[in-house]
């Protein structure tokens, strides 16, 4: 494998870069030159560590499911327990990692974007626990789904901002925030939320995530004798939980590495977020990478029962690998995570976030092809409260014999294009 990524002109391969208007520029490559010195500085680093043991609740579980494991025989399942830090989402980790940084950057109001509303809500926490001014973006479909957790942010002080244009979901948040950006550079750090994004985000997302698989390593080896799974399976919206656990394992060909992605309601463009099934090369939001678009060029709607897989492009890391062929990219419906959903909460008492669930969803066709000595890891990035009620409508329309249509979506924002520099 080769040495890590991005280059210094933050592409991996021919996918990544810096694709922003020139009125971003300059924050841009400030906030590389910040991250590049303060990731390697020794008071940073500590209080980073303090925080995430002390506040946010690291090391998180390993945890043999053993029911599952045994209803579905074959391979032994291991779930990597993110669902139980403060918040209840991987997001955490690098929302206190940059708003840490924004801090020593001098930066005095922290903007973030939100699909299901754990970054956000992690934004909103992390910005409190700093006293940093805090704003979130996100798509009215999505303050619908996800109502719960925009009372959490409100609560812990931060305005959330519905967006109305396009599909009302992530994508449109994204748009949002970074015009809000361009607008105020001088005292605003934007906490993008995933390995998206122009450089330096892809690189700095994926480190501050890279403690999940260190620790999952570590715990595996304790547990089982071996550190190194035979397969490592995690959903993937942006890609930000799964490159965290990936990480570790990329340079081991023992591994096979599965990224799970939102199949939707079927195989048509606008019904599903499958962005490796039909997605195009293009540029949106900073960085050159796969998006689903339709002939004209413009991005397409996506759908998805989870909020936080509806999203039409993903991490230029995550591409880079899956040409190499080092990271498999499957699919998994709605109704597949919804039942997936269902399934764990009944063998195991847990109930996922609908993302997480679909890495349950592959979880259960694959486990029981395999021999009972190997080993699955999944990363389940987080829990499931938020999602209960889009759950309870699904199951409600199931009963009633009617489809389940959780997230009608409009159309297509028309300026969000991906044929031009400025992916915003």
């Amino acid at each position: 494998m080769a040495k890590p990524l991005p280059d210094t002109k933050g592409r991996f391969g021919r996918y990544g870069g810096r694709y922003v208007p020139e009125t971003l520029m300059a924050p841009v490559q400030e906030l590389a030159r910040s991250y590049d010195h303060f990731r390697k500085q020794r008071g940073f680093k500590a209080e980073l560590s303090r925080l995430l043991a002390e506040y946010v609740g690291r090391p998180t579980p390993l945890y043999l499911a053993e029911r599952l494991t045994k209803e579905l025989g074959g391979a032994q399942i291991y779930l990597k327990r993110e669902d139980l830090l403060h918040t209840g989402a991987h997001k955490i980790n690098n929302a206190l990692g940059q708003c840490l940084l924004a801090r020593e950057m001098g930066k005095t109001r922290i903007i973030a974007e939100t699909g299901a509303g754990q970054h956000g809500v992690a934004t909103a926490t992390a910005a409190a626990l700093l006293g940093i001014d805090c704003v979130v973006y996100m798509g009215t479909e999505d303050m619908r789904r996800q109502r719960l957790n925009v009372y959490r942010m409100e609560l812990l002080g931060a305005e959330v901002c519905g967006v109305d244009s396009g599909s009302q979901t992530l994508k449109d948040a994204i748009n949002e925030a970074m015009r809000d950006w361009v607008t105020n550079v001088e005292n605003t750090h934007y906490v993008l939320g995933s390995v998206l994004g122009p450089d330096p985000y892809p690189r700095m997302v994926r480190d501050f995530h890279r403690v999940i698989g260190t620790e999952a390593r570590r715990q595996l080896r304790k547990m089982a004798g071996r550190g190194e799974p035979d397969v490592a399976v995690a959903c993937v919206g942006g890609g930000s939980n799964a490159m965290g656990l990936f990480q570790v394992y990329l340079d081991s060909k023992k591994v096979d590495l599965v990224g799970v992605e939102a199949g939707g309601r079927g195989g048509d463009l606008g019904d599903h977020a499958a962005r490796f099934s039909g997605g195009e090369l293009g540029v949106l939001h900073g960085a050159r990478t796969i998006v689903l678009q339709d002939d004209h060029g413009q991005v397409s709607t996506t759908h998805s029962v989870s909020a936080g897989l509806d999203y039409p492009a993903v991490g230029p890391e995550h591409v880079y690998y899956a040409d190499k062929g080092r990271i498999e990219f499957v699919r998994a419906s709605d109704e597949e995570a919804v039942d997936a959903f269902h399934r764990l909460a009944a063998t195991e008492g847990i109930l996922p976030a609908l993302e997480s669930a679909h890495a349950i969803a592959e979880v259960i066709k694959r486990a029981p092809t395999m021999d009972e000595k190997s080993i699955m890891l999944v990363n389940l990035s987080g829990r499931g409260d938020k999602d209960v009620e889009s759950v309870l409508e699904w199951d409600a329309a199931a009963r009633g014999g009617v489809a389940a249509e959780v997230t009608p979506h409009p159309s297509a924002n028309p300026s969000a294009t991906t044929d031009g520099e400025d992916g915003a």
